[in-house]
């Protein structure tokens, strides 16, 4: 199997028809449909459920997928590192991150590094946890930004101190009458917005107090949760730094939540895989911007 084959593959699966992977690939679509049919009878199986207007895999064309994805990936990457040593720092920065870390920081750490260096193109990859340490795994991406800390033996680890989770609360549904923080037993019965992340945690919190929590929403994407605390669907538990995607215009209220949960981002590398110019550049700049001053190395 040739990479063209590979590609084009995976473009058919990406597009989810034909027509649009021809048009993304640039081909007509009657040579790629040969170029699919062709790949079947090399490997001996069929890869597409025949039948469907929109592309379906069968088991071997799933297990190929999972296998072409990161043979792609290492080859983009392979290209990167050997055009860094010709052309100094260039190319594409691949970040995995989870949105309840990567949204809150990233922005500022981009800006910063395309100062910097302004010939690198980020890719953003955003996905819960798990998959983001896959994806470092596979070396789909070179940096991950998750809340959990990683495994030591295996990876290179940065991580932010501790920050507080609040409740963001509609200005029409506040609760408690303290100003600046509301109690696990101010919540009861009201409607709650929980991240998957926390989830367990905030739970655990309201059962010793007493009762169990009225979840209308679970969602990790912190931009739809505080959207939706707007809209005056319930309050949302999120980390203090989200206080920087709040605008002041008086509908959202912050407090800090009692009794106190905890949560950190960390910043993970493989340890047994040789980095970029561009990865090194990018914690270097992290360790200057956010750990100045600190000992977070872990």
């Amino acid at each position: 199997m040739e990479i063209k084959d590979m590609q084009a593959f995976y473009a058919v699966v990406e597009e989810g028809n034909i027509s649009h992977a021809a048009i993304r690939l640039d081909i007509a679509q009657p040579a790629l449909s040969r170029q699919m049919k062709r790949l079947e009878n090399s490997l001996g199986v069929q890869l597409f459920e025949r039948g469907s207007r929109r592309i379906r895999l069968t088991d071997a064309g799933n297990l190929l997928y999972s296998r072409v994805e990161h043979i792609l990936s290492m080859v983009d990457g392979t290209v990167r590192e050997i055009t860094e040593i010709g052309t100094g720092i260039a190319g594409s920065m691949r970040i995995g991150t989870v949105t309840s870390s990567g949204a809150l920081f990233l922005p500022t750490l981009m800006k910063e590094f395309h100062t910097l260096f302004p010939n690198v193109k980020f890719e953003i990859w955003a996905a819960e946890g798990t998959r983001v340490i896959e994806m470092l795994d596979s070396r789909m991406i070179e940096i991950a930004i998750t809340r959990t800390q990683t495994e030591k033996s295996l990876y290179g680890s940065l991580a932010l101190t501790n920050e507080p989770l609040i409740m963001v609360m509609n200005k029409d549904d506040i609760a408690g009458d303290n100003p600046e923080q509301v109690t696990v037993k101010d919540l009861r019965d009201k409607p709650i917005i929980l991240p998957f992340r926390w989830k367990a945690a905030f739970i655990s919190q309201c059962k010793k107090a007493g009762f169990a929590p009225r979840v209308v929403c679970e969602s990790d994407s912190i931009v739809q949760n505080v959207l939706a605390v707007r809209a005056g669907l319930g309050a949302a538990l999120l980390p203090a730094s989200s206080r920087g995607l709040i605008t002041n215009d008086g509908v959202l209220i912050t407090k800090k939540l009692e009794p106190e949960i905890l949560t950190h981002t960390v910043i993970s590398w493989l340890k047994n895989h040789t980095l970029s110019a561009t990865a090194l550049h990018f914690i270097q700049l992290f360790k200057k911007i956010y750990l100045s001053g600190q000992s977070n190395r872990c």
